[in-house]
């Protein structure tokens, strides 16, 4: 069994939580199905569970290089030379990224409000990006858009493979063809 979730902002990708925090067992009846892959608690979007450990470690594995595509939104004014240096790889903490596809994008019409907002100032414009990975370090989005000096503000993954996010609504499952 394979299944898409729209994992909404907030919620843990685990089905427990001792704290009572909302987890993936809120949004997924399923049983016996396993994250393939996380999502950070701040971060929406796809996210596949299955029952098949093979696919799991075939989709998550970094030797596979599944590509990874997120729609960040970004604080600042984006400009090529950040596209580039994320076309190139960032030196981040723990190493020099892969080189990512970089590309502006435009906030999507499909796009769902997010509770709580993303906080907004006056001031300071947001841009968008996406971004499309092949490995899959902690918080690593987020670490490479801070380290060209446009902060993350809102990530959503919208693929993983051939798999897309395609008109799921936030907290919604699809069961999927392999």
């Amino acid at each position: 069994m394979l299944i898409a979730l729209n994992k909404p902002y907030g919620v843990l990708c685990q089905f427990t939580d001792d704290r009572g925090r909302a987890t993936l067992a809120d949004f997924v009846k399923q049983k016996d199905v396993y994250a393939a892959g996380r999502l950070d608690h701040d971060s929406e979007g796809l996210l596949l569970l299955t029952d098949d450990g093979r696919l799991a470690h075939r989709l998550t594995d970094p030797r596979h290089k599944q590509a990874k595509t997120y729609l960040a939104q970004v604080e600042g004014t984006l400009d090529e030379v950040a596209l580039q240096a994320l076309r190139r790889g960032v030196l981040l903490n723990d190493g020099l990224t892969q080189p990512a596809e970089a590309e502006f994008a435009s906030e999507p019409d499909w796009l769902w409000p997010r509770d709580p907002p993303v906080r907004f100032r006056k001031a300071i414009p947001t841009s968008w990006l996406s971004l499309t990975l092949r490995e899959g370090r902690n918080r690593q989005v987020r670490r490479m858009t801070a380290a060209v000096s446009f902060p993350t503000l809102r990530l959503i993954r919208v693929r993983i493979g051939e798999y897309a996010l395609d008109g799921l609504t936030p907290g919604a499952t699809r069961v999927l063809q392999r």
